[in-house]
């Protein structure tokens, strides 16, 4: 089988674009109201790339949260990337060191879920079609974040277009298709990892924080998903 190349990346990665534009567009809304600049937005969405993380920086703006505290809370928040970067490169094996690190610099949870849904049935993944998944991703991201700002005095309130509600309607969607593909494999590994998370998760929210719990729960799902590969 030839494998994809960039242009395929690119076509494959073109829902997860158009999501980006209505969630981009009610974060430069956001943006504009906290007296954000189109500059200021574009700079944020090139460098850090994150749309829960951005949000959480507009509101710390807004109440005038210290340098430190938005690092770090920045930090923790797209500390996710990490393992969808680590596990991306157990798919790209062949690939050279600095294709993998702009692989994962641009990885998102939406490119990695189009490409957790490309490997179900292609094996054989270029890079190239990654970069294409990437990068028009955050193309369609940025263009989007400066539009939102350059119209946010024209509409100051994105819920009455429902665009606060994108976000969730995108990880809804790609979560679907996920448990669809696991499900064609068989159901027993999909709930092997489900009650690997809900089971951490019940014990570990007795001794921490809400969050950390959610955050731990996840790696723990992760790492059970990583040991079932090996025999299922």
């Amino acid at each position: 089988m030839q494998k994809k190349g960039f242009i395929a990346g690119v076509k494959d990665a073109l829902p997860t674009a158009l999501g980006y534009i209505s969630i981009g567009l009610a974060f430069g809304i956001v943006a504009a109201a906290a007296n954000l600049s189109a500059l200021e937005v574009g700079l944020m969405s090139l460098l850090v790339y994150g749309g829960s993380a951005q949000f959480a920086m507009v509101a710390m703006f807004v109440a005038q949260a210290d340098l430190v505290t938005i690092t770090m809370t920045v930090f923790f928040i797209n500390l996710r990337n990490m393992l969808m970067s680590l596990h991306a490169t157990t798919i790209f094996t062949e690939t050279s060191f600095w294709n993998s690190m702009g692989i994962a610099s641009l990885i998102t949870d939406e490119s990695y879920g189009v490409l957790l849904g490309e490997n179900i049935h292609n094996k054989n993944i270029s890079d190239n079609w990654m970069h294409g998944n990437n990068l028009f991703s955050y193309f369609a991201w940025v263009v989007s974040t400066i539009i939102g700002t350059l119209l946010g005095n024209i509409i100051p309130n994105p819920e009455s277009f429902g665009l606060d509600f994108a976000l969730i309607a995108m990880f809804i969607g790609l979560w679907i298709d996920q448990v669809a593909s696991m499900l064609s494999e068989g159901a027993k590994k999909l709930i092997l990892i489900l009650l690997a998370v809900a089971i951490s998760y019940v014990v570990l929210v007795t001794v921490v924080s809400e969050s950390l719990a959610v955050l731990l729960a996840t790696l723990i799902g992760c790492g059970v998903g990583v040991i079932l590969d090996g025999y299922y």
